[in-house]
């Protein structure tokens, strides 16, 4: 319900003001298990997506952002949660390991499940090196994975914090892409690098992004010294 409401409130303020448009959301299939990848340039960027596709879609995010306290508190974790977002604690050593198998689970529901494979926002508009926990998944749950790429949500959110500012934006959906030639083969990390690197190639494609074969948090670690 309260995604619903979202998207009547919310969802009618965003297409008035930034008027998104969305290429080939006939691509998504309209039921079962199905993983959504995509460039990361800005925080608002799963809102968007969420806004675009007909049918709900889940993302992971750091439970943080539901356990604050007070008034405050609570509308957060009412407005992550109505966006799709599920709580898994990433902090710890296991992190990883809790959403992968929370992606997993979701999956297994027949949900879809959006993800970037970056791992975390482009520090500077480029497109990073795929982590394989998107190949993990495709490939444990037989979920075909759609690319897609978010257009112009760097303009609207330069930096990724700060007001938005008004901005055309447009979520672009490629073909899905089907892995079932690698059934069984979950634990092979020359497979799983070679299917990271397929759905990144595609994403790239929808983008137009500048490619650079780093990860993005050890960009940002560089930016940061």
């Amino acid at each position: 319900m309260s995604r619903i409401f979202l998207k009547a409130t919310l969802g009618v303020l965003l297409r008035v003001l930034f008027r998104p448009r969305v290429e080939g959301a006939e691509r998504i299939p309209q039921d079962g298990p199905v993983i959504l990848a995509g460039n990361h340039v800005t925080f608002i960027d799963s809102m968007f997506l969420t806004l675009v596709v007909k049918r709900p879609v889940y993302f992971i995010g750091k439970s943080e952002y539901v356990t604050g306290k007070g008034i405050k508190g609570r509308l957060m974790a009412w407005f992550f949660g109505a966006v799709g977002m599920v709580p898994v604690d990433r902090d710890g050593g296991h992190g990883g390991v809790a959403a992968l198998m929370t992606g997993r689970r979701l999956l297994e529901e027949g949900k879809a499940f959006g993800i970037y494979p970056e791992g975390t926002r482009s520090p500077d508009g480029r497109l990073y090196r795929g982590r394989t926990g998107i190949a993990r998944l495709t490939l444990m749950t037989g979920a075909p994975v759609v690319p897609f790429a978010m257009l112009g949500t760097d303009k609207v959110q330069p930096g990724g914090r700060g007001m938005p500012r008004i901005a055309p934006v447009t979520v672009r959906i490629g073909e899905p892409l089907d892995f079932s030639r690698y059934e069984g083969m979950d634990r092979d990390r020359y497979v799983l690098r070679a299917v990271t690197d397929e759905v990144m190639s595609e994403v790239m494609r929808l983008s137009g992004q500048e490619y650079v074969d780093v990860y993005a948090t050890k960009a940002r670690s560089r930016q940061a010294a």
